[in-house]
């Protein structure tokens, strides 16, 4: 009988039904809520709202399931991997995409094994220490012991990286073990987990998406727009193009000064101080054989990443010849359970339905229709109400969508449409709102980098959220009020469409 009343059975369905969510780790009234908005919101769109007029109906049954995804993400109603893998299922069932392997194809892009093997590559990490020891490491090197410290020593590796490996995404899954590491020698107190969160949001999403808007080959968009542009008559090369967005750089001491406010930081230390990172650093054994086959093992995933274009080895397939190496038999010592309990399944399963959403965005022409809504919107209005405007769309736009690059896909060539009518000048326009939507901070879901730092477990989707939509405020008017005046300086004004180019000579020259 006692047994019977511990699990609830006799205080009714409902009693025992909260007592499992608590259990959980979830707020019962939070997923209830957000679960019952969800199927509601879901519903409602398919069956009370017309289809609205340029929309077809497997597009409104895609954005109807977008609706859903964003609901449960927000409110973290059902586990984030569990949502990811219903996504493909509620395609299929609303008619949005058919067959099922069409409405599930998030889960063979590449990005999906390239995350899958940078998962791997932690787990094997954290098994053989080598987290904790680079993490002492960079602190003894910088002398980093306060999270402002560290974020800053981060941003600075971030930098570095930004130079030799090509996607954001592949430098924050570098970086995920390490800040793991550093994350650990914080305690479990309120300002201390918040000192956490602050370091991995700060650290793998806000560094590693603004150090590559900088570096032409650090972001995979950069190279969709350059493309695009090229095909209009405007040449950008590697130099060029750091020139027009190196002051993005000055945007990371804002969104610090913010996330440091937000999370309260100021003065957190990690346990002990600088004394106690020296000491456990002192205390480090010597690394052993097995610590150096792993290190270069990564070491080639990186020369792999860096000479991506010249070798013809794409990011994925790199990162799993990376993973063919770790595991030859008799190399390491370490077991495939340890890695298996290490690796975020969960977050591997969002990431997919993530990416089968955002594909069926496009293909139902969902993405195409939200994008068509701002048209009318800026038609007549003067340039510093269009930006901020079209800005602000592409963030309502991407809350449904993770491929940063897919986005761009979609959004850049519609842009550079769209200037001539809105006489805008169009390099400067297209660069502009494209660059704001790398900033998508609202949901760890829009960017890889973000569900990527998501994986660490240190903060929640409801705290990425309430940082972030200032941090993309930060983002929209940081463009119109830092790089509009830098583009006009650089001779790219965005509001003289008949500006001529300033590095046609440049460009002629190199030829």
């Amino acid at each position: 009988m006692d047994s019977a009343a511990e699990i609830g059975v006799s205080d009714g369905f409902v009693a025992n039904w909260l007592r499992n969510a608590r259990a959980s780790g979830r707020s019962p009234a939070k997923a209830l809520i957000g679960f019952c908005l969800a199927w509601s919101a879901l519903l409602a769109i398919l069956f009370l709202m017309p289809t609205p007029a340029g929309l077809s109906v497997a597009g409104k049954a895609a954005f109807a399931v977008m609706v859903w995804a964003c609901v449960m993400w927000i409110f973290e109603a059902v586990p984030v991997g569990v949502s990811g893998l219903l996504i493909p299922m509620l395609l299929v069932l609303t008619n949005a995409v058919k067959p099922f392997p069409a409405a599930a194809s998030g889960f063979v892009t590449p990005v999906v094994f390239l995350c899958l093997a940078a998962f791997i590559f932690a787990a094997i990490m954290q098994v053989a220490g080598l987290d904790r020891r680079l993490a002492l490491s960079l602190l003894h090197r910088f002398r980093a012991a306060s999270v402002n410290g560290v974020i800053w020593s981060m941003f600075a590796v971030n930098l570095l990286l930004s130079f030799i490996i090509p996607a954001a995404n592949a430098r924050a899954a570098t970086l995920l073990p390490v800040i793991n590491g550093i994350t650990r020698f914080f305690g479990d107190s309120e300002r201390e987990r918040n000192a956490k969160k602050a370091i991995v949001i700060q650290s793998l999403v806000y560094g590693s998406m603004i150090s590559g808007m900088c570096i032409l080959t650090a972001h995979l968009p950069n190279y969709i727009i350059v493309s695009l542009v090229a095909k209009h008559g405007f040449g950008i090369s590697y130099w060029q193009w750091f020139t027009l967005q190196w002051p993005y750089l000055g945007m990371f001491v804002i969104t610090q000064w913010w996330v440091q406010h937000y999370f309260r930081t100021r003065g957190v230390t990690a346990r002990g101080g600088q004394q106690a990172i020296e000491q456990q650093y002192r205390e480090m054994p010597p690394m052993q054989q097995g610590e150096w086959l792993i290190l270069a093992a990564f070491a080639l995933v990186a020369l792999l990443w860096a000479f991506e274009k010249q070798i013809g080895i794409a990011s994925h397939n790199a990162a799993l010849i990376g993973l063919a190496v770790l595991f030859v038999p008799g190399l390491f010592g370490y077991k495939w359970k340890e890695i298996q309990e290490r690796t975020i399944w969960g977050t591997l399963l969002l990431l997919a339905g993530a990416l089968s959403m955002s594909d069926a965005m496009g293909k139902t022409g969902l993405a195409q229709w939200l994008a068509d809504l701002l048209h009318p919107v800026t038609v007549g209005r003067p340039w510093w109400i269009v930006l901020p405007l079209l800005m602000a769309g592409t963030h309502v736009m991407r809350l449904g969508m993770l491929s940063n690059v897919a986005a761009i896909a979609m959004l850049a060539p519609i842009l550079i449409a769209m200037a001539p009518a809105l006489g805008l000048h169009p390099v400067s326009f297209t660069m502009l709102v494209a660059d704001t939507d790398t900033f998508a901070y609202i949901l760890p879901t829009q960017i890889t980098a973000a569900v990527i730092a998501y994986s660490s477990g240190t903060f929640s989707m409801t705290d990425y959220a309430k940082v972030g939509w200032v941090s993309v405020l930060i983002a929209i008017a940081y463009g119109v009020c830092v790089m509009v005046p830098w583009y006009a300086f650089m001779g790219v004004p965005v509001w003289d469409p008949s500006a001529p180019w300033p590095f046609d000579h440049i460009a002629a020259a190199a030829k």
